[in-house]
Parts: C-alpha cells; sequence; structure tokens
C-alpha cells in the first residue's frame, strides 16, 4: 500500500494555489499571519441533557530542548512543578480536585504512575485518585479527554489534567540475554548455580538496548515516515524549510510581545529560575539550507531544521464542570467540546492524523471549516503539516483513502499556528495537547473568534481533533 499511495499522490492533484507556488510564499512571516480581533455570534454547542465541560486554567513550566537545565531531574520533578503552577494560578484548594489523570510516552520506571508521584510531591492529598496514560504524541489529550468523560458522565466535577517528558534521561536496557540471566540469577539458590550462569555471560550481552522515536511494528523512524510522506506529498525541501522558519518566526513574535500565558517560571534545583521556552530560534533560509538531511540519507527533505526537536517539559490543566465553576467563583476560559480519536495505517499513513480527525470532528459538532476561527495542529515535522495540509485540500485523496465525496479543505495560514507550533515551541510528547488546547482558548480570546479546532498525530498512526469554544466574555 506504502508504495501504492507514493506513486500515486506524486501525481495528486491540486489547487492551481499549489501549482502555482502561492502557498509557498504565502508562508513568509509578515504580520499578516495575525488574525485580526473580530467579534463572533455563532451557535453555542452546548447540548441539553449533557455537562458542559470547561477549562478553568491551563499551564505549563517552558519547554526546554533536552539536554539543557532539566537534564538531572525526573519526569515527576516536572510534573510536579506544572502541578504547583496550576495551584498558584488558580488558587484552588487540593481537597477540591477529585482526580488527576497524567499523559507521558517514555515512562520513567521507577515512577511509572507519574501522576501519582507528582500529585504526592505538589501536595496534593493522598486520597485523591490518579493515574497515568499513554497514547503516544496525544497522550495529554487523552488525559484530558478522560477528565471531561469522567465529568459528563457526573462521577468527578473537578479534575486536573496534563501530560509530561523528559527526553534527558530515557530509560536504557540491558540486551535480553543479560536480562533474563540477571533475573535467574536472582533466583539461583546455591554459589555453584550463580556461578554456572555468571559463566555462560558472553561479550555481547552488555551491549545495550538504546531507545529510539520508532513504530514497534514498523522498526520505522517517526523521521523516516515523515521523509516518505512529505515525498508522496510532493513537499518540497524549500516548503518545510520556509514552514519551520514561519514557526519560529511567530513563536518569536509571541513569546516577545507576552502572548504565551500558560508559561510559569520554575525554580529548578541548584539552578536558576527558567521562565521561557529555549528552543525557539528564527534562523534563516540560507543558513537552514546547509543542513543535512537527518533521515532518508542523501536525498531525504527531513532536517533537523524543520522537525521538532527532543524536548523537557510539563503541563497542567484544570476541568471542571460549568456549574462548580461559576460556584467556586471561577471565570472558565473554553469549553472543550466534541472530540474523536482516529486510527489508520501505521506504515503508510503514520502522520496523517489530522487529516482524518479534522472532518469528522467538524461532522460531529455540526461546523464546517468555515466556522472554525483558530487552528491548533501539532507540527511534528514541518514536512508533516504540510502534507497534511496537502491531503485536506485534495478531493483525490478524499475519494480514494478517506471514503468522502470531497475534500474538507485546508485551513487558511492566518488562523493556523499563529503563534509558533511544536517546531519552535517544542515537544515533549506527553504535554504538547494541553498546550495546543490552551493555546486556542487564549487565542480566541485575543483575536475575537468562538470556535478553536486542535488537531494532532500520533505514533502508530493515531490522531486526534478536539473543538474548543470560548466561554461567553
Amino acid at each position: 500500500m506504502s508504495s501504492m499511495l507514493s506513486s500515486a499522490l506524486r501525481n495528486l492533484p491540486v489547487s492551481s494555489a499549489w501549482a502555482a507556488g502561492a502557498f509557498t510564499r504565502s508562508l513568509s512571516c509578515s504580520s499578516h499571519f495575525q488574525a485580526a480581533a473580530q467579534p463572533k455570534t455563532k451557535k453555542t454547542l452546548g447540548k441539553t441533557g449533557v455537562k458542559n465541560v470547561v477549562v478553568v486554567e491551563g499551564v505549563r513550566i517552558p519547554f526546554l530542548q533536552s539536554g539543557t537545565s532539566y537534564a538531572d531531574l525526573m519526569p515527576h520533578d516536572l510534573a510536579r512543578a506544572a502541578l504547583q503552577g496550576l495551584l498558584t494560578r488558580t488558587s484552588v484548594p487540593r481537597d477540591v480536585v477529585d482526580y488527576i489523570v497524567y499523559g507521558t510516552v517514555i515512562q520513567e520506571v521507577k515512577t511509572s504512575n507519574v501522576a501519582r508521584e507528582a500529585a504526592l510531591g505538589a501536595g496534593f492529598s493522598d486520597k485523591t485518585p490518579a493515574h497515568t496514560v499513554t497514547m503516544a504524541c496525544i497522550s495529554s489529550n487523552q488525559a484530558m479527554t478522560t477528565g471531561v468523560g469522567m465529568i459528563a458522565a457526573g462521577q468527578c466535577d473537578v479534575v486536573v489534567a496534563g501530560g509530561v517528558e523528559l527526553m534527558s534521561d530515557v530509560p536504557i536496557r540491558h540486551s535480553r540475554k543479560m536480562r533474563k540471566t540477571m533475573l535467574t540469577l536472582n533466583r539461583a539458590k546455591t554459589l555453584g548455580q550463580k556461578l554456572s550462569l555468571l559463566s555462560k555471560i558472553r561479550p555481547d550481552y552488555f551491549t545495550p538496548e538504546l531507545p529510539a522515536v520508532a513504530e514497534f511494528s514498523t522498526s520505522e523512524t517517526m523521521g523516516h515516515s515523515a521523509d516518505r510522506l512529505a515525498a508522496a506529498f510532493g513537499v518540497s525541501r524549500l516548503e518545510q524549510d520556509e514552514y519551520a522558519l514561519r514557526s519560529h518566526s511567530l513563536a518569536k513574535k509571541a513569546q516577545d510581545e507576552g502572548l504565551l500565558q500558560d508559561v510559569v517560571p520554575f525554580k529548578v534545583p541548584g539552578k536558576d529560575t527558567v521562565s521561557k521556552d529555549n528552543g525557539i530560534r528564527p534562523s534563516s533560509l540560507e543558513q537552514m539550507a546547509k543542513l543535512k538531511p537527518a533521515f532518508v540519507k542523501p536525498y531525504g527533505t527531513v532536517t533537523a531544521a524543520n522537525s521538532s526537536f527532543l524536548t523537557d517539559g510539563a503541563s497542567a490543566m484544570l476541568i471542571m464542570s460549568e456549574e462548580k465553576a461559576l460556584a467556586m467563583g471561577y471565570k472558565p476560559k473554553a469549553y472543550l467540546r466534541d472530540f474523536v480519536y482516529v486510527s489508520q495505517d501505521p506504515k503508510d499513513q503514520l502522520l496523517l492524523g489530522p487529516t482524518y480527525a479534522t472532518p469528522k470532528v467538524l461532522e460531529k459538532a455540526g461546523l464546517t471549516l468555515a466556522d472554525i476561527d483558530v487552528f491548533e495542529f501539532h507540527e511534528a515535522f514541518a514536512g508533516q503539516i504540510l502534507a497534511n495540509l496537502k491531503a485536506m485540500d485534495s478531493d483525490w485523496f478524499a475519494q480514494n483513502y478517506m471514503g468522502r465525496k470531497s475534500k474538507v479543505g485546508a485551513p487558511p495560514l492566518d488562523k493556523f499556528n499563529t503563534w509558533g507550533g511544536s517546531l519552535s515551541l517544542g515537544h515533549p510528547f506527553g504535554a504538547t495537547g494541553c498546550r495546543l488546547v490552551i493555546t486556542a482558548a487564549h487565542r480566541l480570546k485575543k483575536e475575537g473568534g468562538q470556535y478553536g479546532l486542535v488537531a494532532a498525530c500520533a505514533a502508530g498512526g493515531q490522531g486526534h481533533a478536539m473543538i474548543v469554544e470560548l466561554y461567553p466574555q
């Protein structure tokens, strides 16, 4: 199927704007990407008989490149800092929180339920349940929607959801042969049995199993998948570099203008206080063009400059029933409305989650693409995000791969990730979803919109999309 899709998509019918290169030219970082605030008067998406679930607040500690200021910490330290930042920002009493859910991808074996360890460290009651979920890059999305479901079902009124990732220190295992020997050795009863087992150890037993951001089912890294996807959809190296430059430039502008309100400072033990993301680095197309392909060598188009970087960070979000939030005197930021999860072939369409999820969530909410005022899509790779935009704008792809009569259409770039994205702000796998949602809420308020659409791809060929509705101002 992979080769069939690749060969077919090389001749993918596209609009005249694509053919003329207008899309590429539109990726420059001029001020027209900032949407002007316009009042909206659209219907609310509330449903009769269904509890309204609201976001009261969302925060994150600064997202940092791995190997920098968080390098000596553990994941629960980062999650604890995000939880404490949320408590400080909202002043919510700890005993009011009914449940805590955290998402993570690469688990620290000593704190496998990082939600519980972080909650205890942040001072929550030992009577407050907490559990950890994992769904690759949409892990905190799953944490949020788990909270939404618990509130909607009447099981809880107040849930804290979040996510954490520490790529500075990931588990490195002994080889399986060595692990098996050591476990057997632990059960040996006599010195003779132990010596017999030790005598069987060979040099290759000491070869470690190094971690890799790769698919178990295909043994392919996501970077390889992104490179193949970009080639299949005809996304050039220049388009990818221009989009990455756009992301970094817009993130720098948002950071300088104080728009990244979700960031809370974190006093790193033994080090200085960290107050801003450190991966935002606008460069130039000339400098970016000098980098060599990172995955498919020597002809690939995915490089370090147009990919999201390995990131440490954590996020936390306070979610409540609307009734509870108002009773406690809070002014919510947004409603969390309809959401969907999708899954497709992890070999051929690993990173196309937003393409499949977007039309489904729009139909579920009774909206069209034109109704959406703010788009926040996860940027794993520039080639991935551009391939999704091309797929969404293709009748051919919709008809042949999605079972649809016509395309959903591509989001307009003046509404799309205008405060930067994962390419520039960073992508701590388990924490990104919360950033997307709270950014959508902040942008809706700032830009005068009503509906935001959050979408993300994930390993395993999965994806997520959610509608965020601005709370009445």
